[in-house]
């Protein structure tokens, strides 16, 4: 996407240049002092005088508009306003009363780049200087009730966007750090359980091994005992680490529709699925099966199908043969066609035999108006799935 999220620093020269474009929409605004070097009749030294004024106004307005939402340097904004503001005073006593308009890009760039408690000042200051400069310009009068309003209410209104900005970078800087957090507690948990299951079985199998090469010459017989044991061992600690790391990276049926959410969203594809489902007395290979169902589904409709919209169902029924869990995907694409009874793809082969481990069925068809995956599992005691979509 070309746009920059409120909050977000443009990445690249593309987005630097959509920002500075929305920014510059509200110069249009200075037209009367543009107006006025052109048609107001000055001799050419003020007109040159003047556009070259103008142009440093808006380069150091931008400049302030552009601090938005960064980090508090009161004193430097300070400062920058006050030139701004005197060289409104300057152009406006000099040129005319088209150039109180002036002030009101200054009480904007006050709320935009001060905090609220500095900028509830200067804005109201910044009214009050076009105020009492009206009443000395000739003229100025009939300005006042179309700029002092104007002013007052840009200005505060950007003290609020400069809040919602610095509130949007607090939140995401606050999301990364939490899903930092739990990406380092997850890596804490999995080393504490591998210390906890290869700490007593590496002791052991070290023992052992000290055991068998001292009995190796006298013992033979027992020195082999002792390599038995120590087999039987490495055994057992290679079953509990594959039990352990299966269990961190088992699919999980509830986490596997949030990610299909996300991707079919990411992806342009009007999603619409199941309310996050309790499978409880549902079997862990039989929810992973599942959730592996879903997965490559999805994964299909993502990448083949070509498909605008897809519909989740995740159902529980009544079979002669008891009671099942049923999984639909359903788009209305054309790129993935099912395959060929006798030829089917890598991914749907290894998800039947995956179902069929389990107690389940795979089914699939395609037809012009899209592509249907149903996989269907045996359903635990007291399994509640919730409702379709």
């Amino acid at each position: 996407m070309s746009g920059v999220g409120i909050g977000q620093r443009p990445e690249n020269r593309r987005q630097k240049t959509v920002k500075i474009m929305w920014t510059a929409i509200w110069l249009a605004y200075l037209g009367a002092p543009v107006s006025d070097l052109l048609h107001g009749g000055h001799a050419v030294g003020v007109q040159v005088l003047g556009w070259l004024g103008l142009a440093v106004f808006v380069v150091w307005y931008m400049l302030l508009l552009f601090r938005t939402g960064r980090g508090d340097r009161p004193k430097l904004v300070l400062g920058s306003l006050a030139v701004l503001a005197a060289q409104s005073t300057l152009l406006a006593l000099t040129l005319g009363r088209e150039w109180l308009v002036l002030f009101v890009y200054v009480a904007i760039a006050s709320g935009a780049a001060l905090p609220l408690r500095l900028a509830r000042w200067t804005i109201p200051g910044a009214s009050a200087l076009l105020t009492a400069l009206a009443l000395a310009v000739p003229g100025g009068t009939s300005f006042i009730a179309g700029l002092l309003l104007p002013a007052l209410l840009g200005g505060f209104a950007m003290t609020g966007v400069r809040e919602l900005v610095r509130t949007t970078i607090a939140l995401r800087e606050a999301r990364a750090t939490v899903a930092q957090l739990a990406a380092n507690e997850e890596r804490l948990r999995l080393a504490r359980d591998l210390h906890d299951l290869l700490g007593h079985s590496l002791s052991l199998i070290t023992l052992k091994s000290e055991l068998a090469g001292r009995m190796l010459p006298a013992h033979p017989d027992k020195a082999a005992q002792q390599v038995a044991d120590i087999e039987q061992v490495s055994r057992q600690a290679l079953v509990d680490v594959r039990e352990a790391v299966t269990g961190y990276r088992r699919a999980r049926l509830a986490a596997e529709l949030a990610g299909a959410k996300v991707a079919l969203t990411a992806a342009g594809v009007d999603a619409e699925l199941p309310g996050e489902p309790d499978p409880a007395g549902l079997a862990e290979e039989t929810e992973a099966a599942l959730a592996w169902a879903l997965r490559e589904a999805v994964t299909n409709v993502v990448r083949h199908s070509g498909a605008r919209r897809c519909v989740v169902e995740l159902l529980e029924r009544q079979t002669l043969d008891g009671a099942v869990l049923e999984l639909s995907v359903e788009d209305n694409g054309s790129g993935g066609p099912a395959a060929p009874a006798n030829a089917p793809g890598n991914g749907l082969t290894g998800l039947t035999e995956r179902l069929e481990k389990v107690g389940g069925t795979l089914e699939t068809s395609g037809s012009r108006r899209g592509f249907r995956l149903v996989a269907r599992v045996p359903a635990g005691v007291g399994a509640d799935v919730g409702s379709g979509a």
